[in-house]
């Protein structure tokens, strides 16, 4: 075995043991400069490293591990130099070059390259939904994913929590691994760009910190509302933006919240997040739940009915709990043996609970709001009569006073007058059957909600 073969193989073992930053920080650019043979079975290993503090570290840190690989690989009693050393030249395509670790490795490998950013394999453009509510982001995306650096830089999407930011963000960084895998692509939260930052100055590192992040094509982070406060990393991101930047590089960004609302984020870095293209998605609609519900149940190998897609899109909004309780419902069918009927669907609904942040509301409320909304007294939806606009604010009301409230039949029953609880289970379905296929009920429900709970 030469000697590149057998630092390349020192350094996959060493990848496995070490953590990514650690691995990253030390054995870029090292390599074995020279192997002399000596009597009784011993050699001495010269390893390369780029600068005196690396070699420093690394027979401080690593010695004991190397050596042991080292006399493993080769059969023989190693001695360990560390010296001070770069490559003298270009290596060819025959050379085995030094293993630079997952951000920056050059593998035609794209799967490889995936699982060694984090990317989940399921985020990528054919598994998103579009609608109307996020349209925009997506053709931004795919446009800066076919062209990067080209078509719009920075790119800023931000939006609430489960919109979709974090799955147009991969999606970008797997067309491209696709379409360029030679590129110096990080992808990375702002919590691993902190890290990686207060590491560097831990162990005095910043040159290797700046040329990990300095020299990338494709810079990707996710998050970066978290940055706010942070003075040193913000200073550090300012610089390596225009660095990135400067060299047509492109760089896409995420928050929850757009530039100008980050508190405590410095203006020089404001104003280069505000440079490209800002984003707002919004939180999905009907239509566009249940497209991912469709997708999602797809994947699971489901296949999920109208009828209960609506029903579940109807009663749950947010994009993170569907697909929870998409994973439940599915698990629940098969442990009990059951087709997934609108019947099923309902039932489960009703054991699922609300966020804990929502609002607390209370059932007289609701009965005010929606007396307000259908403008009748608090006394005609109490009341005995069965005229159409007493009825169906009624019927809304139980509806919510179950769903939302978790009140029992019996309860409800009571709130409205001694009513019996089959003709409040009757309202409480009549509402549930219609709203799949009314879009004029599916808007005063969300109108209702939004006056409680806002």
């Amino acid at each position: 075995m030469n000697k590149r073969d057998l630092w390349k193989t020192t350094l996959d073992e060493l990848e496995i043991t070490l953590t990514k930053a650690n691995f990253q920080t030390w054995f870029p650019l090292t390599f074995i400069n020279k192997i002399e043979k000596k009597e009784d079975n011993r050699q001495i290993i010269e390893i390369a490293t780029p600068s005196p503090f690396a070699a420093e570290n690394i027979e401080i840190r690593y010695y004991h591990q190397i050596k042991e690989i080292l006399d493993k690989k080769t059969g023989k009693k190693n001695e360990l130099i560390f010296t001070v050393k770069r490559p003298i030249r270009q290596l060819t395509d025959k050379d085995q070059k030094p293993k630079l670790g997952p951000l920056f490795e050059k593998k035609k490998d794209s799967q490889k390259k995936v699982r060694s950013l984090g990317l989940k394999e399921d985020f990528t453009f054919e598994n998103f939904a579009v609608s109307s509510s996020n349209q925009i982001a997506y053709a931004a995306a795919t446009a800066v994913a076919k062209s990067p650096g080209k078509a719009y830089n920075p790119l800023f999407l931000y939006g609430g929590v489960g919109v979709g930011k974090t799955h147009l963000m991969q999606a970008i960084t797997h067309k491209i691994i696709k379409n360029k895998p030679l590129s110096h692509l990080i992808y990375c939260t702002s919590e691993e760009f902190t890290n990686d930052f207060i590491n560097s100055l831990r162990i005095k590192s910043t040159d290797i910190f700046r040329q990990k992040y300095r020299r990338a094509d494709i810079l990707l982070i996710d998050d970066v509302q978290f940055f706010g406060g942070k003075e040193k990393v913000q200073e550090e991101l300012f610089h390596t933006f225009n660095t990135i930047h400067q060299k047509r590089g492109q760089i896409v960004l995420t928050s929850d919240r757009q530039p100008r609302e980050i508190k405590s984020l410095e203006d020089r870095l404001r104003s280069r997040f505000e440079g490209g293209l800002a984003i707002d998605i919004q939180s999905p609609d009907f239509e566009l739940r249940c497209a991912i519900l469709l997708i999602k149940a797809k994947q699971q190998e489901i296949n999920l009915p109208m009828d209960s897609v609506k029903l579940i899109a109807s009663n749950i909004e947010d994009t993170r709990r569907l697909e929870g309780f998409l994973i439940r419902l599915i698990t629940e069918a098969k442990l009990k043996e059951q087709s997934i009927t609108p019947g099923f669907v309902n039932a489960l609904l009703g054991r699922v609970s609300e966020p804990k942040e929502r609002k607390v509301v209370r059932p007289k409320e609701a009965l005010e709001v929606i007396a307000d909304h259908f403008n009748v007294k608090l006394s005609q939806i109490k009341g005995e009569r069965r005229l159409k606009k007493f009825v169906l604010p009624r019927q809304i009301l139980m509806y919510l006073l179950r769903h939302d409230l978790r009140m029992n039949l019996m309860e409800i029953g009571e709130f409205l007058g001694g009513r019996d609880h089959t003709t409040v289970m009757y309202g409480v379905e009549k509402i549930t059957r219609e709203l799949p296929n009314s879009e004029d009920l599916r808007v005063t429900l969300a109108e209702i909600k939004k006056r409680l709970y806002n």
